[in-house]
């Protein structure tokens, strides 16, 4: 139509921040109680499987720009050139460069092409290099996460490399793509500090020759931005406040959408990214903050204690984004396929703990191998996989209407569906199998009644037994054999 994008793309950020604070000052937020785990599993799985699906399909990508070898030929001839009678040669002077040759006018001139012409370019190495960064970045992360449970060296250090763990995994495979000097495709980063596109500047004018009445025209975009922002960001916080995480300090829905809308608003004034709560690096950033036992019996798994709630890791993460234009020299390093496999590795860790991704395997598994999960004790295995199957299908529905951009306008609105949806469940359910299956509660606090009271019978005979204090780790190996002994 004519219109400069970012002016409309502005006044539609604006509204959309005007919208988020009328939804703070009336309490909007309340409308979280509506949300269930039907509905937050099945948008949380949906990105999750993007950030797999995407990673798979960039690093195939390069495939299709770096060819492989698959005619089982291995005597090439490379150079090309073009067989013309010598009358025709002085006028065509351009036929005798055998590095470009005008394939299409030799032929017209009677000319013969040799064999290197009809060679494909191919790029093996690449694409087989590829491979291999993207499959080892995701392996060591996988492998070095999960080190802190290891026989291996102390407590602390196997701490560290699990915390550490997708550093290493970058960084390893960094070493390995300079070391083999092969050309894989690499960050491609910007090495000045100015805007991305040379004709603006850092502010975005309102109009910039669009018409007044472009103001109203984005209200309508608007309140579709709102939806899909509103839901992600409360969703989100949904999934992150989970009674299952032992969260102490208080939930701050109102809050988090008043910062939002102010984020908002900036970023459309600078023509920047909306800001919002991705919802996979936000489930990973609270994993990666969990607090486990450090004292169990050999062979015992650690027992989860809580999360560490504190604000120092956001600000250290965000202050690491910003200073992170100034380490573009050393970002350019990094080979895209080894990013490919931090999304693959994401997507993956974002994963666990999904109940949804968990009643997906069990359609799979016989009975007698099924996990003791409490919801297969008091729901039966039929009305169980009734519901994952029609999760399922909901999920399916997403990511098709996300799919295809005639449909994904309509992508907003469908999240809000998914919570009419689980209400019309009522009828095919009853109000005991939902709670159960659709609540986090029963399964966690039974589970969490019969740990402790295991813990504490244990305790109250190591105490019998030892005294009150058992600070050792031989101290605790000795209890558990009197334990065992009794």
């Amino acid at each position: 139509m004519g219109w400069d994008y970012l002016s409309f793309r502005f006044w539609i950020g604006t509204w959309i921040a005007i919208i988020l604070l009328i939804l703070v000052a009336i309490d909007a937020s309340a409308l979280v109680c509506y949300i269930t785990r039907f509905t937050e599993e099945n948008f949380a799985t949906l990105i999750a499987f993007i950030f797999i699906y995407k990673a798979v399909e960039n690093v195939l990508a390069i495939g299709k720009k770096y060819p492989i070898n698959n005619t089982g030929v291995t005597d090439f001839q490379p150079n090309c050139s073009c067989s013309v009678n010598d009358s025709i040669l002085i006028s065509h002077r351009e036929l005798a460069n055998s590095t470009s040759v005008d394939q299409t006018l030799c032929l017209e001139l009677g000319g013969i092409l040799s064999n290197g012409c009809f060679t494909p370019p191919y790029a093996s190495d690449v694409f087989l290099m590829s491979i291999l960064l993207f499959l080892g970045t995701f392996l060591i992360s996988v492998y070095l996460k999960d080190f802190k449970n290891a026989l291996f060296f102390s407590s602390k250090v196997r701490q560290f490399i699990s915390d550490f763990a997708v550093i290493i995994a970058i960084m390893a495979m960094t070493l390995l793509d300079l070391t083999s000097g092969i050309a894989t495709p690499k960050l491609e980063v910007p090495h000045e500090f100015k805007p991305t596109m040379p004709n603006r500047g850092w502010i975005i004018p309102p109009f910039n020759h669009n018409p007044l009445y472009t103001v109203f025209v984005a209200i309508p975009p608007a309140l579709l931005g709102t939806i899909l922002i509103f839901m992600d960001q409360q969703i989100t916080s949904v999934i992150i406040n989970r009674k299952e995480y032992k969260l102490k300090k208080g939930c701050g829905y109102h809050l988090d959408l008043f910062i939002l809308s102010i984020l908002i608003e900036i970023c459309s004034l600078m023509g920047l990214p909306w800001f919002v709560a991705a919802t996979v690096l936000s489930i990973n950033h609270v994993n990666s903050l969990k607090i486990e036992s450090e004292c169990a019996a050999p062979g015992d798994k650690p027992q989860f204690l809580g999360v560490r709630e504190q604000r120092v890791t956001h600000i250290l993460i965000f202050l690491s984004i910003g200073l992170s234009v100034f380490l573009t020299p050393m970002l350019g390093h990094i080979p895209m396929p080894v990013l490919f496999g931090v999304f693959l590795y994401m997507g993956v860790a974002s994963l666990k703990g999904l109940q949804f991704f968990d009643r997906i395997l069990i359609m799979f598994m016989p009975n007698k191998y099924q996990p003791d999960y409490m919801f297969l004790r008091q729901v039966p295995i039929k009305k169980v996989h009734l519901f994952t199957i029609i999760q399922t299908a909901c999920l399916i529905c997403l990511w098709v209407i996300k799919s295809f951009s005639q449909t994904s306008i309509l992508f907003p609105l469908m999240l809000v569906v998914m919570i009419g949806i689980r209400k019309a469940l009522e009828c095919i359910f009853t109000k005991r199998e939902l709670k159960i299956l659709d609540d986090v509660m029963p399964e966690m606090s039974r589970r969490y009644q019969m740990d402790n009271a295991e813990v504490g019978i244990r305790t109250k005979i190591a105490k019998f037994f030892l005294g009150p204090k058992l600070t050792k780790e031989k101290e605790y190996i000795k209890c558990v054999q009197v334990i065992n002994d009794t």
